[in-house]
């Protein structure tokens, strides 16, 4: 998938962000915590990007989008909780069912550390991993992050509590 593009969210994308969270909710909740039913909406997704901007804003997020050659959303990734004193954030990424097992979570992660070390100028990146998503456990191993110990009850997921393990990669 070489014809992906990825940028850092905008305020005009929030219909199109709202179809993609929309078209991928039951998927994604089978890996992560569900959002608020609210955030399904033009005034709950349109409040979510004002929230990543002012984020970015502030130098704390760093929200960004995936699209495929057509401009469609397939994935997201953000920096978030960007802290300057300690030099670290936390990377995450999400991608569409429909393009899952191609690529675009390492792609979106190295998207990440790029950003983390050029233009945030950070030394060291987070990302949390339940036990029920090994295919992200993955990409972060091919990302040169680290596995640390296993934490029980890391996230509640569709009413279950699942472990898993915090990842680390410390950036040049």
């Amino acid at each position: 998938m070489n014809d992906i593009i990825i940028k850092t969210l905008q305020a005009q994308d929030a219909a199109p962000l709202l179809r993609f969270e929309l078209e991928n909710r039951i998927w994604f909740e089978q890996h992560i915590a569900p959002r608020d039913a609210a955030f399904y909406t033009p005034q709950g997704v349109r409040r979510h990007i004002e929230q990543y901007l002012d984020g970015y804003a502030n130098g704390t997020w760093h929200a960004c989008l995936l699209l495929d050659a057509s401009g469609h959303i397939v994935g997201r990734a953000n920096l978030k909780d960007i802290d300057s004193n300690t030099a670290s954030a936390e990377a995450g990424y999400r991608i569409a069912r429909d393009a899952a097992g191609r690529g675009l979570a390492t792609r979106a992660l190295r998207h990440l550390v790029a950003l983390a070390q050029q233009q945030w100028r950070l030394r060291h990146l987070l990302a949390y991993v339940t036990d029920n998503n090994p295919a992200s456990a993955r990409v972060l191993n091919k990302c040169a992050f680290v596995q640390g110990a296993y934490q029980d009850g890391m996230e509640c997921i569709n009413g279950r509590l699942y472990g898993g393990h915090q990842f680390t990669r410390t950036l040049r």
